[in-house]
């Protein structure tokens, strides 16, 4: 079993999260990246989508991201994101209430982020 990393979820107006967890995954600008104990350092944009944190006992959680970095070192990582809400948080309704309304191609990407981080399809 992989060894645990320390990781932090950080949004633009909160600590979001912060604990140990054996892997991370999330889309950056490059495509998908999945981070596990003793990564090579990396520091890389994030697009609007989900993140997946797999905690050491398997079990996980996702959230949905707006653009920002992720950055991978010395086993720690760290999601910064001006906006960052975890699936339990989403009001689906809410969600597609925003992805209707979305006037511009980033928008239309947060919302779709938070639908699909709370388990459903747009």
């Amino acid at each position: 079993m992989a060894e645990a990393m320390q990781v932090e979820l950080v949004s633009a107006d909160r600590s979001v999260w912060s604990g140990e967890a054996r892997q991370v995954n999330a889309r950056t600008t490059e495509g998908d990246l999945g981070v596990m104990s003793d990564h090579t350092p990396v520091m890389s944009v994030l697009v609007p989508g989900v993140v997946e944190v797999i905690e050491p006992d398997d079990v996980s959680f996702q959230a949905a991201v707006a653009e920002g970095f992720i950055s991978v070192a010395d086993n720690r990582v760290s999601v910064l994101s001006e906006s960052i809400t975890l699936r339990d948080e989403i009001d689906i309704e809410e969600a597609r209430a925003e992805l209707a309304a979305a006037e511009d191609d980033l928008q239309m990407r947060r919302a779709i982020a938070k639908i699909h981080a709370a388990g459903h399809t747009v």
